[in-house]
């Protein structure tokens, strides 16, 4: 990644994103199935059934997968912006911020931090809004 921007900040990894994601809904669509042909058959329904489960957990455990770390990750965040703004002006993060904003401002840079912060509170912005705002992008390359 040459420069990171509001327009490429958003991480993809594809075979997580995309194919693992394709995979489990095909797998999901053909345990339907599968569970339906069994319940007309009159037969093999536990077995369908066993599948649809196995499918349905692995959704869950893909979505929790990802959640997880990421709520480590804002928890993380939310410390090290307290401290940098600590550093910058001598007094924590306004507590009215929301980890999502808080999560948001960690992009701007140190000169735009403080300002950022108050109007964030002071005009309720939302994440979209307050990265918007960032003049000169701070990259974080360490994300989850």
């Amino acid at each position: 990644m040459s420069q990171q921007t509001f327009e490429t900040h958003v991480r993809w990894v594809p075979l997580y994103h995309f194919v693992l994601l394709t995979i489990l809904l095909g797998a999901l669509t053909g345990g339907v199935v599968n569970l339906v042909r069994a319940l007309g058959r009159g037969s093999g329904r536990i077995e369908a059934a066993t599948v649809l489960l196995l499918v349905v957990a692995s959704a869950i455990l893909f979505w929790y997968v990802r959640v997880f770390p990421l709520k480590a990750q804002d928890r993380a965040i939310r410390a090290e912006e307290n401290l940098r703004h600590y550093v910058l002006t001598g007094g924590l993060l306004d507590p009215r911020l929301s980890v999502p904003q808080i999560v948001a401002l960690r992009f701007a840079p140190d000169e735009e931090l403080p300002a950022l912060a108050k109007r964030a509170v002071a005009e309720e912005l939302s994440q979209e809004a307050i990265k918007r705002q960032i003049e000169v992008w701070k990259a974080d390359l360490y994300r989850v």
